[in-house]
């Protein structure tokens, strides 16, 4: 029996230290067939050699990540589009992992857990922010999906950035099954300093009120505010294990909170809301 194809979209903005490393794991993949997709949003340093010598479907197109996404699952010919971003890797059977849960029927998306890795003080923060949130559907959302029901729901919403992550999953969440499955996608933190966290979560936090109103959602979530997501309270022994570094990512949470804060703010005040 012939297996479906799976069309692995990958968005790319400069990410010429870590894109080889995602490519070689999805070469290395257990499940075959598997057509790779890169987007480029104009990059300046190596990135487009890089993916060249992986595939010949290499794109650019602008001006951020769900036009990138969009485009990409345009040109996909497979049956299912899984959708990733250039610092992660992938351990060999998740492919095979995502094609086996929704070709039995037992699920129409799927999620795949992630865990963190990195260099320095601030990446430990990350990682165990991660880990704490294992299995929390709130933290981490579906990368998987039949292309069918993809377009059927009109795709990855261009008007967000970063939200965009949350909202189509939870839009198909409504009428489709959710799954997950055991492997873990590995993320590649670099190297992060705490001002380009909080940098990081301003710049998603400008489309967040869009996100907000179109889910239906208050400000105050679980989402939005970190204190409220109740990983923190039932993960308290582990926190609780390393004083230093359950410190570090409570302050690290707080500059997030702030910068996706005041992105919030300036958001709403541009959209004229």
């Amino acid at each position: 029996m012939r297996k479906p194809l799976v069309s692995a979209v990958i968005t790319t903005l400069n990410s010429d230290k870590t894109l080889g490393k995602l490519l070689t794991s999805i070469k290395g993949q257990s499940y075959h067939p598997v057509e790779i997709i890169v987007v480029d949003n104009n990059s300046t340093d190596e990135t487009l050699k890089v993916a060249k010598n992986f595939t010949d479907k290499v794109f650019t197109k602008g001006p951020e990540r769900s036009a990138q996404r969009n485009f990409g699952a345009k040109k996909a010919s497979g049956k299912y589009l899984f959708f990733l971003d250039s610092d992660m890797v992938l351990t060999k059977s998740i492919i095979s992992e995502c094609v086996e849960k929704l070709e039995s029927g037992e699920s129409e998306m799927a999620i795949i857990p992630e865990k963190s890795f990195g260099d320095g003080f601030w990446a430990k923060a990350k990682i165990l922010e991660r880990e704490i949130h294992q299995g929390e559907n709130y933290f981490e959302a579906a990368r998987f999906f039949p292309q069918k029901l993809f377009w059927e729901f009109g795709g990855y919403d261009e008007t967000l950035t970063g939200p965009e992550d949350w909202d189509l999953p939870q839009r198909l969440a409504k009428k489709h099954r959710v799954g997950r499955i055991k492997s873990f996608i590995l993320h590649n933190e670099g190297c992060p300093t705490l001002f380009k966290l909080a940098k990081r979560k301003y710049y998603y936090g400008l489309s967040a009120h869009q996100y907000l109103k179109k889910q239906k959602l208050p400000v105050f979530t679980s989402k939005t505010v970190y204190i409220l997501r109740p990983a923190f309270y039932r993960n308290w022994r582990k926190l609780a294990g390393d004083p230093v570094i359950s410190l570090s990512m409570v302050l690290m949470l707080f500059a997030e909170t702030l910068g996706g804060g005041l992105g919030y703010l300036v958001g709403r005040i541009r959209n004229g809301n």
